[in-house]
C-alpha cells in the first residue's frame, strides 16, 4: 500500500483497535486456483507469544482450504470510513484554483500466513468469541448455548478455521493532512454539511 509520510499510522495499538472497530475483513491470497478474495469477519489478539494472530472461519465447501496450503502468504485488507473530498470545499481554489478532487479513507493492511483448523473444539472456541464480541451491545445477547447442541455440533462441522499469524501491519488514514489549515477546516465543514461521519475524524486529527 503506497502510504506518504502524512498519512501513515505505526502505532501497533492504534491499528489493532483499527481491526476490531472495522473487524469486516478482505483476504487476498493466491492459491492453486489463482487470485482469490473472500469477505469474513475477524477477531484478532495478541498470543502469550506476543504474536499477533488473525481468527476466522469459513464453510468448509469453500474450496480456499483445498487450494492454499498452510502457512502461505495473504493479505487482509481491514477498511473504515471513506468520502469524496471536492475541491469546492478548499478555501485555496478561490485563490489559485490549483486543488484537484481527492478520496480520504482509512485502512489497514495486514500480511501474515495463514493456518487452516479442523479441530472441533478451536472452532466451537473461536464461534463462540465471534459470538460474544459481536453480541455484547444487543439488549439481550444470543449466546450459542441458546440453540441445540446437536445443531450447532452440525454447524460447527460444517466450517474450516482460519488462523492468520501476522507478519506485518500498515495503516494508513488519509484525512486531508497534506492541506493547509484552511483546507482542513474547509473540508471538515463540507463533511459535516453532508452529514458524514468522516467530520468527526477531522476534528480528531487537527
Amino acid at each position: 500500500m503506497y502510504t506518504p509520510k502524512h498519512f501513515e499510522v505505526n502505532d501497533l495499538q492504534e491499528q489493532l483497535a483499527f481491526v476490531k472497530t472495522f473487524p469486516f475483513a478482505t483476504l487476498v491470497s493466491n492459491g492453486d486456483d489463482g487470485l482469490n478474495a473472500e469477505h469474513i469477519p475477524m477477531l484478532v489478539h495478541v498470543d502469550a507469544e506476543n504474536r499477533v494472530v488473525l481468527q476466522a472461519h469459513i464453510a468448509k465447501a469453500n474450496k480456499l482450504w483445498q487450494n492454499l496450503a498452510n502457512q502461505a502468504d495473504v493479505l487482509v485488507i481491514f477498511q473504515g470510513e471513506n468520502a469524496y473530498i471536492t475541491p469546492n470545499w478548499y478555501p485555496s481554489k478561490k485563490v489559485d484554483g490549483k486543488v484537484v478532487p481527492t478520496w480520504n479513507y482509512r485502512a489497514v493492511h495486514i500480511k501474515g500466513t495463514i493456518d487452516f483448523m479442523h479441530e472441533a473444539e478451536w472452532k466451537l472456541s473461536l464461534l463462540e468469541k465471534l459470538t460474544n464480541t459481536h453480541e455484547q451491545k444487543q439488549p439481550a445477547p444470543w449466546s450459542i448455548s441458546d440453540a441445540p447442541q446437536e445443531y450447532i455440533d452440525r454447524l460447527q462441522a460444517a466450517v474450516v478455521g482460519v488462523e492468520i499469524t501476522v507478519t506485518d501491519i500498515q495503516g494508513k488514514f488519509k484525512l486531508s493532512q497534506n492541506q493547509s489549515a484552511e483546507n482542513k477546516n474547509g473540508v471538515r465543514d463540507g463533511l459535516t454539511q453532508t452529514q458524514h461521519p468522516m467530520a468527526d475524524l477531522m476534528k480528531s486529527s487537527f
